[in-house]
């Protein structure tokens, strides 16, 4: 995985998500999101598998779910918008609330010692580098939405 900076579709395989979302209709980028963050909390069996998969999380898959939960996230109330060039062009439907708590659960996935990602920031920039900084704030506007969803 090409990777140039530490925001959320600075790497190749986010670059590929963000064409892909770009080249299917709007009612498919939904399900497009869904099936990236399903990858990595063991939701399609592929390689890398999910919660409980043995061996460690792909790091394209890994990327691609955080680029995911970044569109989640933008969509909450407060959440941090998206402002990359290399992020989707197309605008995306509006995402169902449920997708919030997968995009946390896959967070925590990609956050997990063994993560492919993970430790490939961890050795470029630190625990607390802008990478962990970043999932952290995302991870940070989904909780918030889904607890303010709760009390609703």
């Amino acid at each position: 995985m090409g990777t140039w900076d530490t925001g959320h579709f600075d790497n190749d395989a986010a670059v590929d998500f963000s064409a892909d979302l770009d080249e299917v209709t709007v009612e498919r980028r939904t399900e497009i999101v869904r099936a990236a963050l399903l990858r990595v909390v063991g939701g399609d069996g592929g390689e890398g598998g999910g919660v409980g998969a043995a061996g460690p999380l792909d790091g394209d898959a890994g990327a691609v779910a955080v680029a995911a939960a970044a569109l989640v996230a933008e969509q909450c109330p407060g959440g941090p918008p998206v402002e990359s060039v290399y992020g989707p062009e197309e605008p995306l439907p509006r995402l169902p609330e449920e997708l919030r708590e997968l995009a946390v659960l896959a967070l925590d996935r990609v956050s997990e010692a063994g993560s492919e990602v993970r430790d490939r920031w961890v050795k470029a920039d630190g625990e607390s580098g802008a990478w962990h900084l970043g999932v952290a704030e995302l991870r940070g506007a989904l909780t918030a939405a889904i607890a303010g969803r709760r009390e609703r």
